[in-house]
């Protein structure tokens, strides 16, 4: 079938992780950037090198590239000049000797097992053995029998275990260890080590070089991932909910500059990383409202992607007729009074990826979703308006798959790739083959989260933390404002206010999250906002040394809970 007849698909990868270095001590609380950098963006790029003819969007967050660009310079010092590495579990694999107190010794213990249980612990056997015995040693009274020897090989099989599966195919050193099993020397953990800091460097070098050759296109979120559009308006977030409770504080002060701020903070970023200002962007969690857009739209994008919930409470809203149709979806549209076209994902098929196909056979997974797409190309019978978006994190799912979702997506680009009824494009070309917007009178703001913006206000602690936000920007209005406070001051004062805005933190307060995440979250929260005072000279308030979450929360389930979409 000659291309323009096809129907054209595009896979859209969303890759963001918070900023987990503290801006005080300059470590890093968390591993999950570095880890998710071996794992995930190191297999998604090679899976698209690979395959010369397959196409996808990939699409970063800045405060993303920026951890990235830090973390590699920093193994790369400690390499070279025996410079601290940044992050205490990765220093594991490093010559400085361990804590002896019970409290940090038994943290790291800890941080080696967390990885999913049945792809990443019970696959290799002596990760097994190591990982059982440490179950029995990981309390305060036993931590002391765990050896400095026992962590170290723990803390190698951690790595790798987290390396990506396109890593472990490829690397000798990999291989080499994964034999030896038990008693890494130093010049081991050395080696792996090196191996660690070449795959972080390499990550955004090999995204740039696949697009320069075409095979994907690279987009951006705001700077920090906010929630744009309750920076703009709290009352927004009652589009799709009416009775949602919001904060006491009546809207997020100077939310529109610090939106505007975020965009073109984002632009830039991307921008020096790329060597090319984006076209497209992913909002935050894919979080739009008709401000949000314009806002897009004036800053020079072309294109902005969103959950297919937003569309439908938005076509529900001008045109309900339009709402029950079947082929009102998968297309683009422009949102009145916005010089932006906006794609919304397919939510079936995005969490068929999401959190369905994980427990598949990787061949039949690719093979059932490729059917689901060829059976809505004959549907639209060569309707030239219609594209299909699947758009979903590129990092957490893959770690509930075998092999890293390897034989998955091997086998879909290869069918989505080659097929007759399918193109496998990306946004940008969507439109540059002339696809033809709908209008849309009017967008019910909502994310991909069930096309709402409950994840992130509404519960009494995501209020909380907003309103403790909301005081924190006051402070900091005030004290920008002042003539005492020099300019440089004032910029580091401002880009620490953007990472308190990040939409992670509100994310996980909530007592159906975890109990663990929430507390670790709750905790970088306070932090960042105590870091905002210190920066501004001002003693922070007493209510952040307390929790915002009073809650017990959920049951912890081990690992990183799973995120499959927009965050």
């Amino acid at each position: 079938m000659a291309s323009a007849a096809r129907l054209p698909v595009v896979l859209l990868w969303h890759m963001h992780q918070p900023q987990y270095r503290d801006a005080i001590t300059g470590e890093y609380t968390l591993p999950w950037t570095y880890l998710h950098a071996i794992k995930d963006y190191t297999d998604m790029a090679a899976h698209l090198e690979a395959n010369p003819a397959a196409r996808a969007v990939v699409n970063f967050s800045p405060v993303l590239l920026e951890q990235l660009e830090d973390i590699a310079a920093r193994i790369a010092a400690h390499l070279a000049s025996g410079a601290p590495l940044p992050d205490p579990v990765l220093a594991l694999l490093g010559p400085d000797p361990l804590p002896t107190e019970g409290a940090p010794r038994l943290a790291l213990l800890n941080a080696c097992l967390r990885a999913q249980r049945k792809q990443m612990i019970e696959r290799f056997g002596p990760y097994l053995e190591l990982a059982t015995i440490a179950d029995t040693l990981a309390t305060p009274e036993r931590v002391g029998y765990a050896s400095d020897h026992f962590i170290h090989d723990l803390a190698v099989w951690y790595h790798l275990a987290w390396l990506g599966e396109t890593v472990r195919r490829a690397e000798p050193l990999v291989a080499q260890l994964t034999e030896r099993g038990r008693d890494f020397s130093a010049g081991q953990r050395r080696e792996l080590l090196t191996l660690i800091g070449g795959l972080v460097a390499q990550v955004i070098p090999r995204f740039r070089a696949l697009a320069a050759r075409g095979q994907c296109e690279l987009s951006v979120t705001p700077y920090a991932h906010p929630i744009i559009p309750l920076l703009l308006d709290f009352n927004c977030a009652r589009d799709a909910l009416p009775a949602m409770a919001l904060p006491g504080h009546a809207g997020y002060p100077g939310g529109n500059a610090r939106a505007v701020w975020h965009v073109g903070e984002a632009v830039r970023v991307f921008t020096r990383a790329f060597g090319m200002r984006p076209a497209g962007c992913w909002p935050a969690e894919g979080a739009v409202s008709d401000a949000t857009l314009e806002l897009l739209s004036s800053q020079g994008f072309r294109w902005a992607a969103s959950g297919g919930t937003v569309l439908h409470n938005s076509l529900a809203l001008s045109d309900p007729q339009a709402a029950r149709e079947p082929r009102s979806y998968n297309r683009p549209y422009r949102p009145r009074g916005a010089g932006i076209d906006c794609f919304f994902r397919d939510d079936n098929l995005s969490d068929l990826i999401g959190f369905t196909y994980a427990t598949w056979h990787g061949d039949d997974a690719a093979h059932n979703l490729a059917n689901e797409l060829a059976q809505l190309a004959r549907g639209y019978d060569g309707d030239s308006n219609h594209a299909v978006l699947i758009a979903l994190d590129g990092e957490n799912a893959w770690e509930h798959y075998p092999f890293n979702g390897y034989y998955f997506l091997r086998g879909l680009y290869a069918l989505l790739a080659n097929h007759p009824l399918i193109e496998l494009t990306t946004l940008s070309a969507c439109l540059a083959r002339g696809l033809k917007p709908a209008p849309l009178p009017q967008v019910v703001a909502g994310s991909w989260v069930h096309g709402t913006l409950a994840t992130w206000m509404g519960d009494p602690a995501k209020n909380r933390a907003w309103d403790l936000l909301c005081e924190a920007k006051e402070v900091f209005d005030r004290a920008a404002s002042s003539s005492g406070v020099d300019a440089g001051a004032r910029e580091a004062a401002g880009r620490q206010l953007a990472l308190c805005e990040s939409s992670d933190w509100f994310w996980w307060f909530g007592d159906y999250n975890p109990a663990e995440s929430v507390s670790q979250f709750d905790r970088l929260y306070r932090r960042q906002l105590v870091t905002l005072y210190r920066r501004l000279g001002v003693e922070a308030p007493a209510a952040l040394a307390q929790p915002i979450s009073t809650g017990a929360g959920a049951p912890e389930h081990g690992g990183v809970m799973r995120r499959a979409g927009g965050g």
